[in-house]
C-alpha cells in the first residue's frame, strides 16, 4: 500500500512538471510592467525577463535606480518613475504604459514594490504607522492592478501579486502582515473575477530573503526609533531589558532564516510570467515551505504557544 502511494505521488510530480515546464511563446512581443525595480527582487525580475525576451517596464521609485538599471540592460527595457502610494504617479505610469503596449495589451504586471517598516509590538505604533505601510503594501497594489487591468484584459494576461508568507500567518505585530493578509485576500478575489476573461492572477509568498526589507541593521535601528518615542509608562512595563533582548531575538532569527538566493523568488516570478500553466501560489525558501506554511495550518492554540514561547517578555508579563 505505501509502495502504491508513493507511485502515486511521484506521478503527480512528474505530471506538474512536464505541465509546468512549457513556456510561452513570442515573448519579444509581450510587455511585462515590474514595480519596484530600484533594489532587490524586482531589479532582478526586471533584468532576467529582460534576457528571456521579454519587453520589460521597469518601474522605478528613483532617478538613481532608473539610470542603473538602463546601463546593465537591453534596448528593450523601458524604465518609468513610480510612487505606488501616490495614485497620480500611478495614473501617469499607466498612460506611458498603454502607449508603449498599443492594442496587444499588457501581458503581465508583477506588483513586487513594498516596504517592512516601520514594525514593532501593536502597543508601540499609531494609526499613522499603519496607513503609511497599508498605502505601499496593500493600496499601492490594488491601485497599480486596476489602473492597467484592461490592458491585461486585452492581452490575456497576468497579474502576480508579491505578498509573503506572512499573508499567511502573524508571528509578529504591526501593519507588515496586516497589509500582505490583505494582499493575499485581494489576489484571491482578483482571481476569481479574471478567470473568465482568460487572465490568470498568481501570488508569491516569499519567506525570510536577503534584500533591504530585512536588513537587521535598518530593523534593529527601527525599534530602537519606536522605543525611543514611547511614553514613559509603556517602557516601565516592558522592562529596562526588553529592547536589548529583542534586538538579540531579531539577531538570531533573521541569521537562522535568511536566504541570500534572491534567485529562488526571481525564479517564481518568472514562472509566474512566462509558464503557460503558471501556479497559483509560490512559496520560495526552505522556511516558508517547512516552518511557516506548516504552522499556519495547525491549531492556533499550538501555534500561539510556539510563538509566545520563543518571545521576549514583557517586565510585566503574566505568562
Amino acid at each position: 500500500m505505501f509502495l502504491y502511494i508513493l507511485g502515486l505521488v511521484a506521478l503527480w510530480f512528474v505530471y506538474r512538471w512536464c505541465k509546468e515546464i512549457k513556456r510561452v511563446s513570442n515573448k519579444e512581443d509581450k510587455y511585462v510592467y515590474v514595480t519596484g525595480c530600484d533594489s532587490g527582487f524586482g531589479n532582478l525580475l526586471a533584468r532576467h525577463l529582460d534576457k528571456l525576451g521579454f519587453r520589460v517596464i521597469a518601474a522605478c521609485y528613483t532617478e538613481k535606480g532608473e539610470d542603473e538599471l538602463k546601463k546593465v540592460s537591453s534596448d528593450r527595457l523601458t524604465t518609468t518613475h513610480l510612487d505606488v502610494s501616490d495614485s497620480e504617479s500611478v495614473g501617469k505610469a499607466a498612460a506611458v504604459i498603454k502607449t508603449l503596449v498599443g492594442e496587444n495589451g499588457l501581458w503581465a504586471v508583477v506588483n513586487n514594490a513594498g516596504v517592512a517598516l516601520p514594525s514593532g509590538p501593536t502597543d508601540w505604533l499609531t494609526i499613522a504607522d499603519y496607513k503609511s505601510m497599508l498605502a505601499v503594501n496593500l493600496f499601492g497594489v490594488i491601485d497599480v492592478t486596476l489602473s492597467v487591468l484592461p490592458l491585461i484584459k486585452k492581452a490575456k494576461g497576468r497579474v502576480v501579486n508579491v505578498a509573503s508568507v506572512f499573508g499567511r500567518i502573524s508571528p509578529v505585530g504591526g501593519p507588515y502582515c496586516v497589509s500582505k493578509y490583505g494582499v493575499e485576500s485581494f489576489n484571491d478575489s482578483l482571481r476569481l473575477n479574471m478567470a473568465p476573461f482568460g487572465v490568470k492572477v498568481a501570488c508569491i509568498e516569499p519567506g525570510f530573503f536577503k534584500t533591504n526589507v530585512t536588513d537587521t541593521l535598518i530593523l534593529k535601528n527601527n525599534l530602537k526609533r519606536l522605543w525611543d518615542r514611547l511614553p514613559q509608562d509603556v517602557k516601565d512595563d516592558y522592562g529596562d531589558t526588553f529592547l536589548d533582548k529583542a534586538l538579540e531575538s531579531l539577531d538570531e532569527s533573521f541569521r537562522l532564516f535568511t536566504d541570500a538566493d534572491l534567485m529562488k523568488v526571481v525564479g517564481c516570478m518568472e514562472h509566474a510570467v512566462s509558464a503557460v500553466h503558471p501556479r497559483t501560489r509560490y512559496s520560495p525558501g526552505w522556511d516558508a515551505k517547512f516552518l511557516w506554511l506548516p504552522l499556519s495550518y495547525v491549531p492556533t492554540c499550538i501555534s500561539d504557544r510556539l510563538f509566545l514561547k520563543n518571545s521576549s517578555k514583557p517586565k510585566i508579563s503574566v505568562l
